[in-house]
């Protein structure tokens, strides 16, 4: 079973392609995805990446938690299972 993974402090210049190449080091990426600002198209810093088992995700995070990368240090963990809000629903009216 696949299992996603939280990748913080990326570099702003870091690409998808860069991200996948390097957690391919440790098994088979499913995805990799870089969160970027609607509104600006900049990268927010962050991102996931989706690995094919839970050994590769573990092996990941071990591999690559608090490694330098493109001058900046990861933090790697398990990302967490949260439902996303629908974008319509901001809470206005609600009390």
């Amino acid at each position: 079973m696949a299992k996603k993974l939280y990748v913080g402090n990326l570099s702003y210049n870091t690409s998808e392609e860069s991200l996948r190449t390097l957690f391919s080091n440790f098994g088979n990426v499913a995805s990799a995805k870089i969160v970027f600002d609607r509104e600006t198209g900049n990268s927010k810093g962050f991102g996931f990446v989706e690995m094919s088992s839970d050994e590769e995700a573990s092996a990941a995070i071990a591999g690559i938690n608090g490694r330098e990368f493109e001058g900046r240090q990861l933090r790697v963990n398990e990302a967490m299972d949260k439902p996303r809000r629908d974008r319509d629903d901001r809470g206005y009216g609600r009390w």
